[in-house]
């Protein structure tokens, strides 16, 4: 949403498959192999088995149609391919119709650690998991239907509730706090940093302070807010998120925090 790609997106062809080369298999087994260890004591409960729900390939790209049919059965989700920003209205209105928006194209090896804008693996590995669990998949298509009924100067509003939680959000557990938010789950470096890392705030969520924090796209997260379960979604109502982006306007904005580049992984003693 709203930033240029240095990617091209891949178009599929009349029965939705995308004809990745070897070389774009060969990443995605990569970081399959990279990130599955990383999960346990880290990645909530919820998060793990929506992924073995999928039963997602570790040595190829699985395609949108393939990941689309469990989806369905779980919560009437699908995938779909797209250019990898979209409009915050196609955003929206895709969500709405319980339409997951995927980039379609995969990183490059040089930016195999940590990349700025969503890739296929992200989309894949990093949100799908969660659109198995019936109060994410309902909150995630709540925010498109606000973003597709209201005036455009709440889409930003928006933006942050969705960036805050289905992106990097933390929930509370009996063993710990555990990461559940796609840009978490879906990164190396970003996954040890926000649940072992002593630097980023881990605030309890509080939906006005959500809708007053700004945020950077490109670097390690300096705040996440903690929800106790996934149930906290369905007891906001749409009037209460409507409200706190209304205050937050007449409050204002909290500036942005940057992240020190060499945060993380920590020096060695």
């Amino acid at each position: 949403m709203g930033h240029n790609s240095s990617y091209i997106a891949h178009t599929p062809d009349e029965n939705g498959v995308i004809p990745y080369l070897g070389k774009e298999h060969a990443v995605w087994s990569d970081l399959m192999a990279s990130q599955l260890p990383l999960l346990t004591g880290r990645a909530c409960q919820e998060y793990i088995y929506g992924l073995q729900q999928l039963s997602m390939s570790s040595d190829k790209i699985p395609q949108c149609v393939e990941l689309s049919k469990p989806l369905r059965d779980c919560t009437g989700w699908r995938v779909e391919p797209v250019p990898a920003l979209i409009s915050f209205d196609k955003f929206f209105a895709m969500l709405a119709d319980r339409c997951f928006p995927a980039a379609s194209f995969i990183r490059s090896r040089e930016e195999f650690e940590y990349l700025k804008e969503p890739d296929i693996f992200h989309e894949l590995f990093g949100h799908t998991p969660l659109l198995t669990n019936s109060d994410v998949a309902d909150f995630t298509a709540r925010i498109g239907r606000l973003g597709t009924k209201l005036p455009s100067h709440y889409h930003a509003g928006l933006a942050r509730l969705y960036w805050m939680t289905v992106e990097f959000g933390l929930i509370k557990t009996g063993n710990g706090i555990r990461a559940y938010g796609a840009g978490i789950v879906s990164s190396k470096s970003e996954l040890q940093y926000a649940i072992e890392s002593d630097y980023p705030a881990r605030t309890p969520f509080n939906l006005l302070e959500v809708a007053r924090t700004k945020y950077r796209i490109d670097q390690l997260q300096p705040k996440y807010f903690v929800i106790n379960s996934f149930g906290d979604f369905t007891r906001l109502s749409d009037g209460e998120i409507v409200d706190a982006i209304d205050e937050a306007k007449s409050v204002g904005m909290i500036p942005i925090v940057d992240t020190p580049e060499d945060i993380w992984p920590p020096k060695a003693a």
